[in-house]
């Protein structure tokens, strides 16, 4: 007789270890807690809600058939967003993308959604003049960040639009600390190159 378990209270490695033995419950529980935040990694990569939606499928597609390989050692969380990473960096390589927007996400229904979506790329605005210059900066810096290598806009996105330490970074994209540091140190002078027209004008 099999006891219906209460998987929403159980930890996250108490949940993959019952994936781990093939309960599709628990891997139900797993795309419960983790698809909208793997989606909203995917998205920012990619900025195309189907395209984002069919490769966050992929993704736990991979996390099922992987499954047995999550070591619990590691964050569940930071395992997930990797392999989401890779799915969408393999994505980028086979088709470069055109626009990753500064406005937050086009299906974003709220203000709050829109913030939670957007690039801040100004502080306070102190007038109207100042506002229209960071929308044409917003701009630049959207299609600068676009013609990104993939690694880079990985990178980048992760540690200024999900405000991630470079830790948990080189965890995310399994490269070592100091790749990230040099991949973001380079991206950045990328983007100040990028830029640099738009200052001096």
């Amino acid at each position: 007789m099999t006891r219906i378990l209460d998987l929403s209270n159980l930890p996250d490695a108490d949940v993959v270890a019952l994936a781990q033995q093939g309960r599709e419950a628990a891997y139900r529980e797993l795309i419960r807690r983790y698809e909208r935040p793997v989606f909203s990694l995917v998205y920012r990569m990619v900025r195309d809600r189907e395209l984002a939606e069919d490769l966050t499928q992929d993704t736990f597609i991979k996390v099922l058939n992987h499954i047995d390989r999550y070591r619990p050692e590691f964050k569940l969380s930071s395992w997930l967003f990797k392999i989401a990473n890779n799915v969408a960096i393999d994505h980028l390589r086979r088709r470069q993308v055109d626009t990753i927007s500064m406005d937050g996400s086009p299906h974003a229904a709220t203000t709050d959604a829109i913030e939670a979506t957007s690039f801040d790329v100004v502080g306070e605005q102190e007038s109207a003049l100042d506002e229209m210059e960071a929308r044409e900066l917003g701009g630049a810096i959207e299609q600068a960040i676009a013609r990104l290598r993939p690694e880079y806009r990985a990178c980048i996105l992760l540690r200024h639009v999900e405000g991630r330490s470079y830790e948990e970074i080189a965890t995310t994209l399994d490269l070592p600390l100091g790749t990230v540091k040099t991949y973001i140190h380079r991206a950045r002078h990328e983007l100040r190159r990028a830029l640099e027209p738009l200052r001096d004008g």
